[in-house]
């Protein structure tokens, strides 16, 4: 099992940044992919970013290419989602996610674990 709870989100305006991070519960989560997705009122929930469980691989979501970077450091259980340069269509609940397997980084259904959320909001 893995437990992961997000932190770090709040109400930023246009143009600043946020950093949200994830603490996963269990020795095992250095061996698992570890995905950020986000889902805003009404919408769909859409893939962000996505890093693999050795930090070799890292891929992103067309919207927020440029702007945000992921990361992880397994000897604290932490996964990173820095975001740069924000602007109000990033306004969602952010969910850390975990994947046990090697499938695609972008599909929802890979993540076997899924976080609490936590709110961002940005104003124009």
């Amino acid at each position: 099992q893995v437990q992961l709870v997000e932190s770090g989100g709040g109400l930023v305006q246009a143009g600043g940044s946020l950093r949200l991070s994830c603490a996963a519960s269990g020795r095992t989560f250095r061996s698992y992919d570890m995905g950020w997705f986000r889902q805003a009122p009404g919408k769909d929930r859409e893939f962000v970013a996505a890093v693999t469980w050795n930090g070799e691989t890292t891929d992103y979501g067309d919207s927020v290419k440029g702007r945000f970077t992921i990361s992880r450091d397994n000897v604290k259980n932490t996964g990173y989602l820095q975001m740069n340069n924000l602007n109000p269509e990033d306004t969602g609940v952010y969910y850390c996610a975990a994947s046990p397997g090697d499938g695609n980084l972008w599909y929802r259904d890979a993540y076997e674990y899924w976080g609490q959320g936590t709110q961002v909001t940005v104003s124009s």
